[in-house]
């Protein structure tokens, strides 16, 4: 088994005997001698993880998203596209076609088109009787979409529901574009979530207490594919000063990975506050990070009962990313890690890198862990 390994100070070549062992960790694959590092040069300060480290107050999260919600007609659809935006810009649309807790006229669940971008440049919604749901209603509307508003046809649309896979797949395709099944659609999300408190509660046939049409899968993990093996983790902490860096360098170092548009999401964060990540360290970094950077990484997650971490992927993909010995200490820290992510609201990063003597991580992607839309 490899080692977990921690070091409280900074970290610039440590010899191994300076690391305080935590567990015993694995990813399913045969031990490496190289102790776990993290960047030392970029990020002067790495803290491996401590409890209530994060103060809560440090995080806010607006309730009110959007200040003129309230005012909208509940009836009606929306079809808009900022002005000060370059329409070729708009390249990829996040996209969720679903029933909502509506009611029509004739006593049936009305369905919804919503699409938008990451910057909710572009915002769209269309209501739809739920006997015209298919393939077809879908690629037209989103020919529709692009004629009315003047935007191309997007390279990529992004969507987080597998039931509704198939359909918008065969329309993806029919018109060109790229179906990618993903939770990273946060910006789709927080707006579902603003949009079923500010319309859907407000609509005139809103029922009250009805559950997701579709709700979202949270299968049983698998086992981790051989290629996505690691060698060393650990549970880090970095001040989101450093992360900002880090992201803000992932195109200028051709890193892989990928960052949150937090002001966008409505995330304040202070620069001295310490975010939980995840750090691993493989002699074989470059593969393991070009590996996950195709696989819209969505979170990590601490599964105490089991003695393991859980890298969730795509829609409904969840593998035991590693494992570790359970003890009142090692379940002491996962929890503790666990809560520290809460209390930052959800945001967490996962890192990979090199080996001992890296000054620079290979892939680094910054994560929030966000709760099911009520629709």
């Amino acid at each position: 088994m490899a080692t977990l390994s921690f070091n409280s100070t900074r970290i610039k070549s440590p010899s191994r005997q300076s690391h305080k062992p935590f567990s015993k960790s694995h990813f399913s694959t045969k031990p490496n001698n190289v102790p776990f590092l993290f960047p030392s040069k970029t990020h002067p300060q790495l803290h491996h993880f401590k409890p209530n480290s994060i103060s809560e107050s440090s995080v806010s999260v607006p309730e009110e998203a959007f200040d003129d919600a309230e005012e909208d007609d509940p009836t009606s659809e929306l079809s808009y596209l900022d002005s000060e935006t370059d329409p070729s810009s708009v390249t990829e649309w996040e996209l969720d076609f679903c029933s909502r807790p509506i009611l029509d006229i004739r006593g049936k669940k009305i369905w919804e088109l919503v699409v938008c971008d990451s910057s909710l440049s572009l915002q769209y919604t269309k209501y739809f009787p739920n006997n015209v749901i298919n393939s077809v209603t879908l690629k037209d509307a989103m020919e529709t979409i692009s004629e009315d508003l003047g935007v191309p046809l997007p390279e990529k649309v992004r969507f987080f529901r597998s039931q509704m896979q198939t359909i918008i797949t065969k329309s993806c395709k029919e018109l060109g574009i790229k179906p990618v099944p993903s939770k990273r659609c946060l910006s789709l999300l927080l707006w579902l979530e603003e949009r079923y408190e500010t319309i859907y509660m407000r609509h005139p046939g809103f029922q009250k207490g009805s559950k997701p049409f579709l709700a979202l899968d949270n299968p049983f993990p698998m086992e981790l594919p051989e290629n996505l093996f690691g060698e060393k983790w650990a549970f880090v902490q970095l001040p989101f000063s450093a992360i900002r860096e880090e992201i803000s360098s992932l195109d200028e170092r051709f890193v892989f990975g990928a960052g949150l548009d937090l002001d966008l999401l409505g995330i304040e964060v202070d620069d001295n506050t310490l975010i939980p990540g995840l750090a691993v360290a493989s002699s074989r970094a470059k593969p393991l990070a070009a590996w996950m950077n195709g696989l819209e990484v969505c979170s990590v997650e601490a599964d105490t009962s089991r003695g393991c971490l859980i890298l969730s992927v795509g829609i409904s993909t969840r593998y035991v990313y590693a494992t570790y010995k359970k003890t009142p200490t090692t379940t002491s820290e996962a929890e503790a890690w666990e809560a520290a992510k809460k209390a930052s609201g959800g945001l967490h990063f996962l890192a990979i890198q090199e080996d001992l003597d890296s000054d620079d991580c290979v892939g680094f992607w910054l994560l929030l862990d966000l709760p099911p839309p009520p629709v």
